[in-house]
């Protein structure tokens, strides 16, 4: 059984402040072993590693978009942030390129250890205007099958939000299912709470054609989603907040503190 498979399932946003909102969408994912992307392309019809395909995985979509390899670029962040990493498997969980086009809210990259646990975990959030930061956080040897932990957000996502805010993240590493939550907490409290979860099917061409054919064009309409239910925050009467410069560094780094 290879490393990588795709996870049908939905996501779902609550907002509790200061205006309810709420949605839930059927969605799926997939989670790539970053050093199977070339075989993958080579033995799959329907799937193609930086090149056009049905579905594809592009390197320039993550990281810091360059030609570096993005397993380099992860093992580099972790090797500034201290990390004691062996170097396992990385995994990274995320929609591919559908026909071509692709927006990811938040990739979320498994850094195991070579005896299968967690060593780290690395949130990189995207907003819709070009921006991109991550949030990595170490994990301890030991840690159960769940993962909090929480950090500052250092990066403008929602136009209806302020910057000071903290997240709070629960993770369940992919196995037979995953699941991802993201509170967002002010010095109010809870203000929204967001999850993906999906359940496993393997990595092949009969797989992902039925994913298709179920989840058609889902990164165009993931992109359309986001703006339609920001309209629909605003005709409520939602106040756009102004947008800061990006942070400095691409990485804020956690510590093992922020991990429960």
């Amino acid at each position: 059984m290879t490393g990588s498979a795709i996870y049908c399932g939905t996501v779902a946003h609550k907002r509790l402040r200061p205006k309810v909102h709420a949605l839930k969408y059927r969605a799926f994912w997939m989670l790539f072993d970053l050093d199977e992307l070339p075989a993958l392309s080579r033995s799959r019809k329907l799937f193609s590693y930086n090149r056009f395909g049905l579905f594809s995985f592009y390197d320039r979509d993550h990281g810091d978009e360059s030609a570096t390899p993005l397993r380099g670029q992860i093992e580099a962040h972790l090797a500034q942030a201290g990390i004691a990493f062996d170097g396992g498997p990385i995994g990274l969980l995320c929609m591919p390129r559908i026909l071509g086009y692709v927006f990811n809210p938040i990739n979320v990259y498994f850094c195991h250890r070579r005896d299968g646990s967690v060593a780290a975990m690395l949130y990189e959030v995207n907003n819709t205007f070009g921006q991109r930061h991550s949030y990595l956080i170490p994990v301890e040897p030991g840690a159960g099958r769940t993962i909090s932990q929480s950090c500052v957000k250092r990066l403008y996502v929602s136009p209806f939000n302020d910057m000071d805010m903290s997240y709070a993240f629960k993770v369940q590493p992919p196995a037979a299912s995953v699941a991802v939550a993201v509170d967002v907490l002010d010095a109010e409290g809870l203000m929204i709470t967001t999850s993906l979860s999906g359940k496993r099917r393997e990595f092949t061409d009969a797989e992902m054609a039925g994913t298709f054919a179920r989840y058609p064009l889902l990164t165009l309409k993931v992109i359309a989603g986001i703006h339609w239910e920001a309209l629909q925050l605003w005709l409520k009467g939602m106040k756009i907040t102004q947008r800061p410069p990006r942070p400095d560094h691409p990485v804020t780094i956690g510590s093992a503190a922020d991990t429960k």
